[in-house]
């Protein structure tokens, strides 16, 4: 992974994470100066200096569209696009400040970036494009991304891993026009970073918070009601005031320190609604439902003397006709890298665990279409529940056998066997085949289970049952 240690700013049990902080970058007045012909010279400096720098002054301010190299956080320039730009207050006519695009990455790595970070050399012209490359980031191996997750993360001094698991609205199933619409009402991230618990978290996306808080760049959460603030102040008087200590709703697993807690939408609308601003933070099409009376949400906490820390959930519908288990599931970026989605997709999904459909006696799916980075979880976690079963099988097994077995859509169970090239046509007929060198090469790739479920400890009813 990344060969960068990141700092470790804990104090007095409060883990502190900060922006990029500037004191080697130049100012904005600076670079100004460089860029002016008149500026710094001496007499009888060489004519191609002169041009050249009268060619940068050309360039500024750079528009909306303009494609240029861009020096990012691990010190390397990469190509981005130029998607909003605003006027620095103190500066001249040329002074703006540029909302960037790597393309070569995710758009959760959309910043604010200053004038001296681009390479005016490199400026290219605006060129008008009916939509962009639907996923950029989908050109990536899962390696390379989690390798610039890391980076990003460690050089902004976050103390906490910040590839989050995720599984929403993907860009797939989007039209053109869907596509160009989605990402111009969401093209600048309004809020940039959140305050939860003890943590401080850079955001990756835009939320539709209500208009009051369009003037903020950083909001406080309680982390047990999941209230947001303006000020740091107003949230310590809602500390001393709020009664929570964990999410409203039911426990219906506890396992050591870990709580699942479920929450019905109607009952408890305003945490519901809550949840899915700070979720949308994290998830770049998520669908985001006003109306929450439909859905239950099961929150994953860490639990210690001071109460349940919320780590994650996942939200499902009351009654879906497509069988779906599972609307959307998000690991909280400080809670990455420690196995809490994989036990998300266990507990909802998965076949030693697929806990819930298993205890409802049907089979499950998760809501389409999934993002890219949801379907390599799913696919990772059907396949090792699928080969475990076809190891330790003796005789002939079928597609209907196999999800009778565990919970899984036979639809899955079959994508995901054609996906590792395991079923075959023969005489007349598709057949899996088991050859266990085969399987054994396939679970090594796969890699390892998150945490385990332990069915003993679910106490629950489901909802079609209560009441």
């Amino acid at each position: 992974m990344g060969s960068l240690d990141p700092p470790s700013n804990a104090q007095g049990g409060k883990t502190l994470i900060h922006d990029d902080v500037d004191d080697n970058q130049q100012s904005t007045a600076d670079v100004r100066s460089e860029l002016s012909p008149a500026a710094n010279e001496d007499v009888g400096s060489p004519p191609g200096n002169e041009g050249l720098k009268r060619r940068k002054v050309g360039v500024l301010p750079l528009e909306v569209g303009t494609r240029v190299m861009c020096r990012w956080r691990d010190s390397k320039y990469h190509p981005v696009k130029v998607i909003e730009r605003r006027k620095v207050s103190s500066g001249g006519p040329n002074d703006y400040e540029y909302y960037v695009h790597y393309t070569e990455f995710n758009r959760r790595l959309d910043e604010w970036v200053k004038l001296d970070q681009l390479d005016l050399d490199s400026v290219e012209a605006v060129v008008d494009e009916k939509v962009e490359d639907k996923v950029t980031s989908l050109k990536m191996t899962r390696h390379q991304k989690r390798k610039i997750d890391e980076i990003h993360v460690e050089v902004c001094l976050i103390t906490v891993s910040a590839e989050f698991f995720m599984l929403s609205m993907g860009h797939e199933e989007l039209d053109a026009a869907s596509l160009r619409e989605h990402e111009e009402f969401t093209k600048v991230k309004n809020i940039a970073t959140i305050e939860l618990g003890r943590y401080e978290i850079e955001t990756w996306y835009f939320s539709p918070f209500p208009p009051e808080y369009n003037d903020c760049v950083k909001l406080y959460f309680c982390e047990f009601c999941l209230n947001f603030m303006k000020h740091k102040e107003q949230l310590q008087r809602h500390m001393r005031k709020c009664d929570l200590k964990h999410p409203p709703g039911d426990e219906i697993y506890r396992s050591g320190t870990l709580s699942m807690f479920e929450i019905d939408g109607k009952k408890n609308k305003v945490y519901g609604q809550n949840l899915c601003y700070l979720a949308k933070l994290f998830l770049d099409h998520k669908t985001l439902y006003y109306d929450v009376d439909l859905f239950l949400f099961y929150v994953l906490c860490e639990c210690d003397d001071r109460g349940c820390h919320m780590v994650g959930y996942f939200s499902k519908e009351k009654h879906s006709e497509e069988s779906y288990n599972l609307a959307c599931i998000l690991t909280l970026p400080p809670y990455q890298r420690k196995g809490y989605g994989k036990f998300l997709i266990a507990f909802s999904v998965d076949a030693t665990a697929y806990e819930l459909s298993k205890k409802e006696g049907k089979v499950g799916t998760p809501e389409r279409p999934l993002s890219d980075l949801g379907l390599l979880s799913y696919r990772g976690y059907w396949t090792r529940v699928l080969l475990d079963i076809l190891k330790k099988h003796k005789g002939n097994i079928s597609i209907k056998e196999l999800s009778d077995m565990t919970a899984i859509k036979a639809e899955d169970i079959l994508s995901t066997l054609q996906s590792l090239e395991l079923i075959q046509y023969r005489k007349g007929q598709h057949v899996i085949c088991a050859d266990p060198k085969v399987l054994d090469r396939h679970l090594k790739a796969a890699g390892r289970g998150g945490l385990d479920v332990d069915v003993s400890k679910l106490i629950w009813t489901p909802y079609k049952e209560q009441g």
